[in-house]
This record gives C-alpha cells, structure tokens and sequence, in this order.
C-alpha cells in the first residue's frame, strides 16, 4: 500500500487485515519511515519500503513477504488440521445481574486449582466485563492485545498476553476502553477460542447477557454451554427463549449444565419449574451464598478461600463433572485425596 497521500488510513486498513485476515502479509510504501515505523509494526505491517526503491530492492521484500504469507498459512492451517482439544465451557443467561461473573470466576478457580497451568477465562462482555476486578487483578494486557497476537500466529506471544492469578488461573480481560469492543469481530474470538483449546484443557468464557454476536462465535466453539438463571419470571423466560434459539442454530450440545443461581423457592418459582419451563434438567442449583458479597469486594473467589459454603459446594459439584478421572474436588473445593471421604 502507497501510504504517502493518508498514512492514518493505510495504518488503519493494514491493522485490520493483520487481524481479520491474517494470512495476509502487508508492505507499506512511504517517504516518512522514521515517522510511521513504530505505528506500521503496531498495525502488523512487515516492511517497509522507499518510493525510490529499486527493482532489486523491491524483489527482495517482496520474496520475503511471500516467504512469511506461505510460513503463516502452514502455521494456521496445522493449528486447524489438529481440531480442538481442550473444553469450552461458555456461560449464557437472558439478564444482567444473575451472578455470571461470580460463577464463572470460581468455577474457574475451582478448575485452576485442581490442575495446575489448566485454565484459562476470557471477558467477552466487552464493554463492562469485570473479571479482572472480581479476581482483584490490575492487568496489563487485555483482550485486543491478545487478538493481535493471534491474528499473527504467535501463541508464545499470546501467553504473555495473559494475566497470572494466584490461583494459577490465566485471565484475559475485557478491554480496557469500552469503545474498543467496536473493532472486534466474532470470527476473531472464533479464531482466539480455536488457539486456546490447543494450549489450554479448560477454557472458561463470560459474556454479556443475551445473545450479542461475539457470544455465538464464542458457541460456536463451545463444548460445555453453562446456562445461568435465578428463580425469576424474566430470568426464567428468556433464556427459554435463548434455549430456543441455540436448538435452531444446532449450538446447544449435549454436554449442557443448567445451574439455578440463588436458588431459594421463598419467591414462588421452584427448581421444577425451571425444568418445565426449559425442558431440561437442572444439574447445578447454587443456594443464597452470605459469603458470596464479600469476596466479590475484596476480590477473592470463595474458591479460592476454601471455605464452607454453599457456592463452594455447590460449584465443587459441577467442577468435578468437567474434571478428567481421578481429579475430584471435596465440598470446600480442595482436591479430594484418595480414601478419604469430605
């Protein structure tokens, strides 16, 4: 691309092919090398060249831009002969304020914990998702740096895009600036889920409520659909209508989990309505958790504290039916040892 006549346009053209399509290899002419050369490499450009360059000049980058075009299709097409390995255990509820976050942030943790370098969570509620927040973290990185990463077939460099907790968990966040989440596609977070289950066994994805596109491209590649409700009228009838929806587009696997946040029948709606109304079973039904508040405020999964409690329980269940044999979890979430009962 001549970028002499609007170097903001051919930078911003070149990120986006970096990261839709990234077999694609860019050369940017420009007299202004000084100028755009740190920004053309953010964008993914890989040369640059000279509006004077000679023809040999010319050939040599050329050769070796189809050099790297041919390295990153062998790369991605290797990467997509081998198929997914590791789950997907992405959550869906109708509504906001069902307790996503808090579910999927220990359940990871209960995963973490009991195999170690295992588990990775990624915030796909792009514009307020508050994983790092929940886990206390200050990231450096988030969700659009990790896109960069794998848009250029680099997953050594994806790993440094991730956060460490102390459980052992990866985190990747939401992004940073609400406003990025404009930029970033579906088939972006398709490609960035087919990475992860290759370097991870767990892959454990929050959304934002409903079905926005980046949550069915998540689905797509989901092998454990999480469907979160509490025992209300609204909460109830749209996710039926979200259960509907997935058994249209062939996305609702037969390795689903029902789990009934606060599930306290004190308001008229019980654990059997929820069955009837789905037309499915409830396999997890998490009871109002005192602790639950508290560790949200400081930052703590009640996971990783250990500690007696209902959520504890109740997630330990469910952990230890998406654990390989031989790894089970007790009712405080520690790993259970053999001959040994909790």
């Amino acid at each position: 691309m001549d970028s002499r006549r609007d170097p903001d346009l051919c930078l911003a053209l070149a990120a986006r092919f970096h990261t839709e399509h990234p077999d694609t290899v860019v050369l940017l002419i420009t007299d202004q090398p000084e100028a755009l050369g740190l920004r053309a490499m953010r964008a993914g450009v890989t040369d640059l060249l000279a509006p004077g360059a000679d023809l040999q000049e010319v050939n040599r980058a050329l050769a070796e831009a189809k050099q790297q075009a041919e390295a990153l299709a062998a790369r991605h097409a290797s990467t997509e002969s081998q198929g997914p390995t590791g789950r997907v255990i992405t959550v869906v509820a109708s509504k906001g304020g069902v307790g996503k976050t808090t579910v999927m942030t220990n359940l990871a943790v209960a995963l973490a914990q009991a195999v170690p370098n295992s588990t990775v969570i990624v915030d796909l509620d792009l514009q307020f998702g508050d994983v790092a927040t929940a886990l206390n973290l200050s990231p450096e990185h988030f969700l659009p740096d990790a896109l960069q990463s794998v848009a250029s077939g680099d997953t050594i460099a994806l790993k440094t895009r991730l956060t460490l907790h102390e459980s052992g968990l990866y985190v990747l966040p939401a992004p940073a600036d609400p406003a990025a989440a404009d930029g970033i596609t579906s088939a972006q977070i398709s490609q960035l889920l087919q990475v992860l289950t290759q370097e991870f066994p767990f892959v454990v994805v929050d959304t934002s409520p409903g079905l926005a596109d980046h949550t069915l491209g998540a689905l797509d590649h989901t092998t454990d659909p999480l469907l979160l409700t509490t025992l209300s009228v609204p909460a109830l009838s749209g996710l039926r209508k979200i259960v509907d929806t997935l058994s249209v587009l062939q996305m609702f696997t037969e390795r689903y989990h029902v789990v009934v946040n606060h599930a306290d029948a004190a308001d008229g709606v019980t654990l059997s309505d929820v069955e009837q109304t789905l037309g499915v079973l409830v396999g997890t039904a998490i009871p109002r958790s005192k602790g639950a508040p508290a560790s949200i405020n400081v930052g703590v999964p009640l996971m990783q504290s250990q500690t007696r409690d209902p959520l504890v329980r109740a997630l330990a269940s469910l952990a230890n039916r998406l654990l390989p044999a031989g790894v089970q979890l007790d009712r405080r979430g520690r790993l259970r040892t053999k001959g040994k009962k909790s």
